[in-house]
This record gives structure tokens, C-alpha cells and sequence, in this order.
């Protein structure tokens, strides 16, 4: 499997913490912050494994905005803020 980088945003809805990556959109859950963010994980390596097995992994990490470098690795893309705010 080759390696990818991506980010974990972790939220709480009711009793259950919920890790999500944005680059991949792929999300997963626990019953606390470490257990989501190791199911994230597992599940973003089954999907990695999956998608290589089938041929897609470039494809989908293009369309998710990844870039290859020099070196052959995929660079994500950066999150760079994020802001709680009130819609009125």
C-alpha cells in the first residue's frame, strides 16, 4: 500500500465521537476520540488497499485534489482553517 496523508476532524454527536477525513471523505466512529480516530484509519486503509486492488487509486486521489511530487509521493491537499459560525 502506498502511504497517504490526510487529515482527522473529530466531532461528538450525542455519546458517539465521529472522525472524518475531507480529503477522502470517509468517515468513521467511536466511543471516545482515540477508538474514531483508529477506525478512520482502518477504514481509510481498506479503502487505500481496495481502490489499488481495482486500479482507481490515482484517479480518486486526482479527483480529491492530491498532488504528486517529484519523489512520487501524493501530497494532500492543505487544510488550512477552521471556523465555527452562526447563520442567521
Amino acid at each position: 500500500m502506498i502511504p497517504i496523508e490526510y487529515d482527522i476532524i473529530v466531532f461528538k454527536e450525542d455519546n458517539t465521537y465521529v472522525a472524518y477525513c475531507p480529503e477522502l471523505d470517509i468517515s468513521s466512529c467511536g466511543q471516545d476520540i482515540q477508538q474514531a480516530k483508529e477506525m478512520l484509519k482502518t477504514a481509510v486503509r481498506l479503502f487505500v488497499e481496495e481502490a489499488e486492488k481495482m486500479g482507481t487509486l490515482e484517479d480518486i486521489l486526482e479527483e480529491s485534489r492530491y498532488k504528486k511530487d517529484s519523489a512520487g509521493r501524493w501530497i494532500p491537499p492543505k487544510l488550512v482553517a477552521t471556523e465555527l459560525v452562526t447563520a442567521y
